[in-house]
């Protein structure tokens, strides 16, 4: 947990995080004629003639809606929509900061089964809800949704909506987690399609790494929920741990991690034991990713595995290797937003999963490496991802989903991507 006490925390968030900022001057007589009636008119009348000019006449080309119910906040649980708001401001905080896209927080009370504000979420209801208020927006970053119904709000939405939809909890984590184990395969020699995985935990972020990992290149993963390994043979799988089952005579974690290569954990504190890590392959990749206490501390793994290579990642800032989502959905969204993609499909997930890996094997600024002193921001097994403040991502992950969403046909607006590149690179050197 940070060191930050309650009160200077609540002090901190005394008004909110977000405000609106104008981006046209409200100074003048004609500023208003302009801004509002009369003159707001022919931009109204510019959409009902072609509903295309939406994107050129409105906020709706850089906006996004950060979309939850509060049914799975931050890990503590169904805390209701409200209590999801500083989340949702705090996501858009981050949208703003390092993708340099506006973002407003939209919780939606009254979502949940028979219309209350407490229980199981209405998958339904929160896709009509955001289906209504699609129009201002350019794409949509649902969040704190608990699963399974997330599944379903996303995929219905990403079918029957033109503009992209992305469930954080869900493609973040597996993004930037597959750019992990991308790194973790080269400096083990190995091919993606060679390393043996063993994951655990079948929500959300599980079903969706082991999905990205697959889309990769890895065929051999064995997820774990917290009945044992899911295997063909149970009878009690939802269809979304179905599509993952497989014949496997381990029947539990600590029995299929056995000659493993890999460990994903998006779990429970302290699943595994230094025993445990010492039965997996010669060199170990270890994804605790856990918060706020991962599944086996990195303490506890240096001891077992002392004298041996291995990579440790975590879900925390003050360890090495941290899977940190601020890496991915502002640079999907930039690239998605940029080229009016009309989906964030799996090769542009994909793509930036590449860039992430590929920027981690650069060398680092020096600008980087003054914000994180003491650490060897080198590429090795102690930093196979790159910071959160290294501003190279805005251009390089983004330019990759961008490019991408162009290639597999989903990018609406014509791209030319040598001129956007350097159009990028002018817009991250402003933003410095």
């Amino acid at each position: 947990m940070s060191g930050f006490g309650r009160e200077e925390v609540l002090k901190f968030h005394e008004g909110g995080k977000v405000a609106v900022r104008l981006s046209k001057p409200l100074a003048t007589k004609d500023d208003l004629c302009l801004a509002y009636t009369p003159g707001v008119a022919h931009a109204v009348k510019a959409i009902a003639e072609n509903p295309q000019a939406v994107y050129d006449v409105t906020a709706k080309r850089n906006l996004v809606a950060v979309v939850s119910d509060g049914t799975a906040i931050l890990g503590l649980g169904d805390l209701g929509a409200a209590a999801s708001i500083p989340v949702m401001e705090g996501k858009a905080v981050l949208f703003k900061s390092f993708g340099d896209v506006d973002a407003w927080p939209v919780p939606l009370a009254h979502c949940r089964e028979d219309g209350r504000d407490t229980g199981r979420t209405d998958p339904k209801r929160v896709i009509d809800a955001v289906k209504a208020i699609a129009p201002q927006y350019g794409g949509v970053n649902l969040e704190d949704i608990a699963s399974p119904a997330c599944f379903e709000i996303e995929d219905v939405l990403d079918r029957e909506l033109d503009i992209p939809v992305f469930h954080d909890d869900q493609w973040g984590t597996a993004v930037i987690s597959l750019a992990g184990v991308m790194n973790y395969a080269r400096l083990a020699g190995r091919k993606l399609e060679d390393l043996k995985i063993v994951m655990n935990g079948a929500g959300a972020a599980g079903i969706r790494i082991c999905e990205m990992c697959k889309a990769a290149g890895v065929r051999n993963v064995i997820m774990c929920d917290r009945k044992g390994t899911i295997r063909r043979d149970r009878t009690d799988l939802n269809e979304y741990k179905r599509r993952h089952a497989v014949d496997t005579s381990a029947l539990t974690l600590k029995e299929a991690l056995k000659g493993a290569d890999v460990f994903i954990g998006v779990s429970a504190a302290n699943v595994l034991d230094g025993e445990d890590v010492k039965t997996m392959g010669e060199f170990p990749a270890i994804f605790a990713m856990a918060n706020p206490d991962p599944e086996i501390s990195p303490d506890v793994v240096a001891k077992a595995l002392e004298g041996r290579k291995y990579v440790m990642v975590t879900g925390r800032s003050d360890y090495p290797n941290q899977i940190n989502n601020v890496l991915g959905f502002p640079y999907l969204f930039r690239g998605a937003l940029d080229v009016m993609a009309t989906t964030v499909n799996k090769e542009m997930k994909v793509a930036a999963a590449e860039a992430l890996a590929a920027l981690a094997r650069e060398e680092v600024p020096e600008e980087v490496k003054k914000l994180y002193p003491g650490e060897n921001l080198e590429f090795g097994t102690g930093y196979i991802i790159p910071k959160p403040f290294d501003r190279r991502l805005f251009v390089e992950v983004s330019f990759a989903v961008a490019e991408a969403a162009v290639k597999s046909g989903v990018a609406r607006r014509t791209v030319d991507l040598a001129a956007y590149r350097k159009e990028l690179e002018r817009r991250n050197a402003e933003r410095i």
